[in-house]
């Protein structure tokens, strides 16, 4: 007979999510499909967590990055890393929406039953 140990919670739950956390699930995902990259996508995001926490706190908590932030960001890049950050953002955008990282404004995390 086998016994099984109740399922644990991921390792997330009920902490503080962090830019870093995201960013690292981020990278797995894209280089997954897309490996050549990783290295370039990496440093960036490296870039935009010690931007923010020249601003900020350390550790970045992940509601830190907001659209608001990352244009900042970009503006005070050079012109030419410029037009690879922009499309860095607008995919890890869309990565931390499509795998529930943030919560889109006006909707309740958890919605109480009526």
């Amino acid at each position: 007979m086998t016994l099984h140990s109740r399922p644990r919670a991921p390792w997330i739950v009920g902490r503080t999510p962090l830019l870093e956390h995201a960013a690292a699930d981020f990278l797995n995902e894209v280089t997954r499909q897309t490996p050549w990259r990783r290295a370039r996508y990496e440093a960036l995001l490296g870039a935009l967590e010690a931007w923010l926490e020249e601003r900020g706190s350390s550790p970045v908590p992940l509601q830190a990055y907001a659209p608001a932030a990352g244009e900042a960001w970009l503006e005070s890049l050079p012109a030419p890393e410029r037009p690879l950050a922009a499309a860095l953002l607008d995919e890890f955008g869309h990565y931390l929406h499509e795998w529930g990282w943030l919560i889109p404004t006006g909707v309740e995390a958890f919605p109480l039953a009526e």
